[in-house]
């Protein structure tokens, strides 16, 4: 996810724990109505944008009227809402008037080169555009046999895992690099733990893909093979992406970066021909989705950031694997973003406990600086932590939970929200992730 505010401060009142209760309890809905019976199930699919906003809306009243600050803190947030859906919405809509056609098909090599070349792609456009621009041609190439790893594992590597080499790549490290970390650092400082990463998992995945492959009959074999000519439509989009990837850096006074991207948005959608979109099957249900959700997400989470920024030092965190899986856990259910900053800054402050004299008269991105030569593993740490770990839900990271649902429109069966952790999460990915820092840190 993309705050392109800054961050709002805890508010200055203690944060009662119970407070955390409307976060735990949207989860919980989120991950366990779609597993109800039909009436109940259709209850939720009609009701949840009034839960979402009405859960949301309680912790706000309560942030305003009990909490010192507590309503700059909630303005603070509600602009990084509305930072968040029009990049993630502008996205979406430049991205659905682009129709990609890839040469060849869906034999596991190929998979296997396309998610690779998505990861690769996630360091240049982000996540969120990798995963905007490629998810409707990886349906369209493995159409054939799609299931819901396919689709699983895509969110692994290309809306997660490849991003983790650039600030561009991923919002965390976005947020570094304006907090002080120079923009190649990463580059020069994780290439060997992402390419461990990024090859365990695609090695992972083409397991499932081959013995899926191997299952078809020979004729379905041959049908996999795809297209024989690479076909790009809609090539105006590829500008209008392009605009809004540049957005981001554009200054936040008026909304300007704001009204960058929407403006990308309603030319992309007014230029392009109705045959592209009714070949991508567009629509805005998948958005309409993820912008009722997320609103009471951002709200509701609101008291969890803050008990962690308020509590965070009492954790006594000294080494870097647990920066690592902290940060990770956390990014796991929370905004990736904000969690990020929270142990960036905690881990600054117990390395200036450790060598006062090193941090003495430094502060913002000088006292960044320092961490970096001090204490670099602790950044590592926190970036990795908080960009790969996003894969471990569906909400763990803003693309995730919208190429669920552009594949859910499309008629793709994706795992539950359970389904998706113990199936895949858990067995597959947390084991992976968990070696590679005990290797790397």
């Amino acid at each position: 996810m993309l705050p392109l505010f800054p961050l709002a401060a805890a508010a200055s009142g203690d944060v009662p724990l119970w407070l955390i209760g409307p976060f735990a309890l949207l989860l919980l809905l989120i991950a366990t109505m779609p597993l109800t019976p039909p009436r109940i199930k259709h209850l939720w699919e009609h009701y949840y944008p009034h839960i979402s906003v009405a859960l949301g809306a309680a912790v706000a009243v309560y942030y305003v009227l009990r909490m010192p600050g507590g309503g700059a803190v909630l303005g603070h947030t509600m602009l990084e809402y509305v930072s968040f859906i029009v990049l993630i919405g502008s996205l979406f809509v430049v991205s659905g008037g682009i129709h990609l056609k890839v040469k060849g098909g869906a034999t596991p090599w190929e998979n296997v080169i396309f998610l690779a070349v998505g990861a690769v792609a996630a360091n240049f456009i982000g996540t969120t555009g990798a995963s905007m621009v490629l998810i409707r041609p990886w349906i369209r190439m493995n159409k054939v046999r799609i299931s819901a790893y396919h689709i699983v594992f895509f969110i692994f590597i290309v809306s997660n895992i490849g991003g983790a080499l650039t600030p561009i790549g991923d919002p965390p490290l976005f947020l570094g690099y304006l907090r002080g970390v120079p923009f190649f650092w990463l580059l020069e400082h994780v290439v060997a733990e992402w390419l461990f990463t990024l090859g365990a998992v695609l090695a992972a995945f083409w397991v499932f893909d081959r013995r899926s492959f191997a299952r078809m009959p020979a004729p379905l074999q041959r049908s996999a093979e795809g297209e024989d000519v690479w076909q790009f439509r809609g090539a105006i989009n590829g500008l209008f992406l392009l605009a809004i990837i540049g957005a981001v850096f554009l200054p936040e006074t008026y909304f300007i970066r704001e009204l960058t991207m929407l403006a990308a948005a309603v030319a992309s959608y007014r230029l392009t021909p109705k045959r592209i979109h009714e070949e991508n099957a567009f629509g805005f249900g998948p958005i309409k989705e993820v912008a009722f959700l997320f609103v009471g997400i951002f709200a509701t989470m609101m008291p969890a950031l803050g008990y962690l920024a308020q509590h965070g030092t009492e954790f006594g965190f000294t080494k870097p694997l647990q920066y690592y899986f902290a940060s990770g856990s956390l990014s796991a259910v929370l905004d990736n973003a904000p969690t990020y900053v929270n142990f960036l800054q905690l881990a600054q402050t117990t390395a200036a406990a450790a060598n006062p004299a090193a941090f003495a008269g430094a502060s913002g991105p000088a006292a960044v600086r320092v961490l970096l030569e001090q204490q670099p593993l602790y950044v590592v740490a926190v970036s990795l932590g908080a960009v790969f770990f996003g894969a471990m839900t569906y909400i763990g990271n803003g693309p995730n939970f919208m190429v669920k649902s552009i594949a859910q429109d499309a008629g793709v069966h994706c795992p539950s929200f359970f389904g998706y952790v113990f199936r895949f999460s858990l067995p597959i990915l947390l084991p992976i992730l968990a070696l590679g820092g005990w290797i790397f840190l």
